[in-house]
């Protein structure tokens, strides 16, 4: 690993202590993010499977009342049957936040809560068939709301997660040991300095005691 280019001083070596110390602090509150974020990743996740089962099955239904309704009824029927809706909705869009993410939440609100104004044609003139399909359109609609809710959040939670997984990378197999091997040569340096200190003054004492034991005789 590649140190940093510093001077060998001991002002350097204890700033660098207290930055790796830092960056260790980092280190553990960017896996512990990390962490809660993939447990809240899987728990979307597995809802998001959950709700997709339950919106395909209720399309699939959807799907066959309205081929069998227009084997039974003309293009026309249909056409004029579906042409104007009685029911309208409203559509609200707030925010939640997940370890800093800000996940998205939808919310409906129906123009008319009686159940029957999700028929806007007579019953007389159309199929059964046709009836249950849009039902099963009208009962899917929280569900839909729900899993475009879970797919953005999935989608922005796995997101943040690689971010902090790369955050995190960079601080244990670079930052870190960057520092580390730094601070080893800082320390190595000053210890060979204090040897070549030491050693020059015990030179030094030698030589005074040598010219101490020939000034006396």
């Amino acid at each position: 690993m590649a140190r940093l280019n510093v001077n060998p001083t001991r002002m350097e070596l204890k700033r660098l202590k207290a930055r790796v110390t830092t960056a260790r602090r980092g280190h553990k509150l960017l896996k512990d993010k990390r962490d809660e974020l993939m447990k809240q990743f899987l728990d979307i996740v597995r809802e998001n499977k959950e709700l997709r089962e339950r919106v395909e099955a209720a399309l699939i239904r959807a799907q066959k009342g309205f081929t069998v309704a227009s084997a039974i009824m003309s293009p026309e029927q249909m056409e004029q049957a579906l042409l104007y809706p009685k029911q309208s909705m409203t559509l609200s869009i707030d925010y939640r936040n997940i370890m800093s993410v800000d996940v998205p939440k939808y919310s409906f609100q129906l123009k008319n809560d009686d159940p029957s104004e999700i028929y806007p044609y007579s019953f007389a003139t159309t199929s059964g068939e046709l009836d249950d399909a849009v039902g099963a359109l009208s009962s899917v609609t929280e569900d839909l709301l729900r899993l475009a809710e879970t797919e953005k959040s999935a989608q922005l939670l796995a997101q943040e997660i690689e971010k902090t997984r790369r955050r995190v990378n960079a601080l244990e197999y670079v930052m870190i040991p960057q520092l580390d091997e730094t601070i080893r040569y800082i320390v190595m340096k000053l210890d060979e300095n204090e040897r070549g200190n030491v050693t020059r003054l015990m030179k030094v004492k030698d030589m005074m005691i040598a010219e101490q034991f020939e000034a006396k005789q």
